[in-house]
């Protein structure tokens, strides 16, 4: 007999319009310098790829992307600080390639900052390879962080 209550009903939807209020909160909670709540609520800006991860009809987390001409850039990616440990990241990060494959993109891009160990190995894991760094390009507590840009082919 299985417990209901530990079951998850897990949906990774395009994001709109209802599920902004949302993501701004999880934007504001899980970042050191989020997003303007501007950018957070323009979903038809070009080449938009942007997918919500809802757990039993809540926002646990989002990533925002951009495909131009078969090249994904992973822009903006969280999951609630309440939510993390529990898997999210990883099921977003993978679903994210899996949009990317079904759009037949050529390769995908992103950035994370140097302090974030976490999100690199995570990364790291997928299959994302570290290709350069933007020098002092994240403002930081202590002033300013590397960017570590990455890139994953799909063949």
């Amino acid at each position: 007999m299985t417990n209901q209550s530990a079951v998850k009903k897990i949906q990774l939807l395009p994001t709109s319009e209802q599920h902004l209020d949302s993501v701004w909160r999880i934007e504001q909670a899980a970042h050191s310098h989020p997003w303007s709540e501007t950018m957070i609520r323009d979903l038809n800006s070009r080449g938009a790829c942007h997918h919500a991860m809802i757990v039993n009809d809540e926002i646990v987390g989002y990533f925002f992307a951009q495909n131009i001409v078969g090249e994904v850039t992973l822009l903006n990616i969280a999951v609630d600080p309440k939510e993390q440990g529990k898997g999210y990241g990883k099921a977003l990060i993978e679903h994210f390639l899996n949009v990317c494959e079904k759009a037949k993109a050529e390769s995908a891009w992103l950035e994370v900052r140097e302090s974030n160990h976490n999100a690199f190995g995570l990364y790291e894991w997928v299959g994302f390879n570290e290709v350069d760094r933007r020098r002092n390009y994240y403002p930081s507590k202590q002033g300013k962080e590397d960017a570590i840009i990455m890139s994953y082919i799909f063949f």
